[in-house]
């Protein structure tokens, strides 16, 4: 399978270097490894996170497209549907067929047609709309809940912060 996930990836990566998407960058981290990422996300407009410039990285399996990446960020982030860790939670990142918590639809979680560009464009969707039922962040859920007011300070600095790191 590697080697179709190889082949599959470069097509990707080709595609996304010819054909530019807004709101994002993607290249590899090192051109020895088709495998690791390094995304770069725009805050989007009109959003707590506009201005921001967001770094992750995305780890393709060897069984890419079968299997999910996984993608974290690797700048710092304040978000519900993100890990302390950087960790991305979102449904597409979520391994294939049913939810053995009954929370996702099979239709929802990953699927080989997901491509980088639909797997960020739903990362963007994320940012713009926090899903605070099922967070990997309790403490942002919860403060985007009880005090939107210190909620959206954090996150307004986070970009600030990430901006001029950038």
């Amino acid at each position: 399978m590697s080697e179709q996930s190889v082949l599959l990836l470069k097509k990707q990566l080709r595609e996304l270097t010819q054909n530019p998407v807004d709101g994002f960058s993607a290249g590899l981290v090192d051109d020895e490894n088709i495998f690791l990422w390094e995304i770069v996300i725009v805050g989007p407009q009109d959003t707590l996170y506009e201005g921001g410039f967001f770094k992750a990285l995305l780890t393709f399996p060897l069984e890419y497209p079968l299997l999910p990446p996984k993608m974290r960020f690797t700048s710092e982030m304040y978000h519900p549907n993100v890990y302390p860790s950087g960790e991305v939670c979102i449904s597409i990142l979520h391994p294939p067929g049913e939810d053995t918590y009954g929370y996702e639809q099979a239709s929802e979680r990953w699927s080989p047609v997901h491509t980088v560009e639909t797997i960020l464009v739903s990362v963007i969707s994320m940012l713009s709309s926090p899903n605070d039922e099922s967070p990997a962040n309790l403490e942002a859920a919860k403060e985007l809940r009880e005090n939107y007011p210190a909620f959206k300070k954090k996150v307004q600095r986070l970009a600030r912060r990430s901006a001029e790191d950038f």
